[in-house]
């Protein structure tokens, strides 16, 4: 019985560029077929969900995360794991209001935009990393947290950081988790 090859450091450089490309090849093809951009964002997102929704098992097999107890503890996984392992960077988190229900991930370096200088020209209004937001909220719908996710800074678009922001939708229900004795 043979061993499987341990993948080089370099290949999963050749992947993320690969991947990158081919995004910014797909982001074009869906400017080109739809004219408004709120249509390729919702695009965007839709492909993002199916994404995340396949993802988490992944994610949850490989990384050994266990149980958390709080929204921050939620989004810091996010940030500190899932970020890191697919896509190379770690953003750091903001809590956004009182109610510890909002969160901000804050990217200094966005992978997906690494070879994207500017928005296509007549296409302000266009999320390009769109997908992110789809599969952050498919991810989270699988373990069965309802999220609203959307870009509230974009560098693209000439903002100093790429700010994704998480909006958790309801208050976990402890009691229905735990056993009765």
């Amino acid at each position: 019985m043979s061993r499987p090859v341990p993948r080089r450091p370099e290949y999963q450089k050749i992947n993320k560029d690969l991947f990158v490309l081919t995004y910014g090849a797909l982001v074009a093809q869906l400017c080109k077929d739809y004219e408004k951009d709120e249509d390729v964002n919702k695009y965007l997102d839709k492909m993002g969900y199916g994404i995340g929704t396949r993802l988490v098992e992944d994610f949850l097999a490989r990384s050994c995360v266990r149980r958390c107890h709080s929204y921050s503890e939620i989004t810091d996984i996010i940030a500190q794991v899932a970020f890191k392992m697919y896509l190379g960077v770690t953003p750091s988190v903001t809590c956004n209001n009182a109610s510890r229900n909002e969160f901000s991930l804050i990217l200094d370096k966005n992978p997906l935009s690494e070879f994207v200088e500017e928005l296509p020209a007549g296409r302000s209004s266009l999320c390009y990393c769109n997908l992110l937001c789809g599969i952050i909220r498919g991810a989270l719908e699988m373990v069965h947290l309802a999220a609203d996710v959307t870009f509230l800074q974009d560098r693209l678009k000439g903002d100093s950081v790429t700010e994704i922001g998480i909006t958790f939708l309801k208050q976990p229900n402890e009691k229905k988790y735990r056993r009765r004795k």
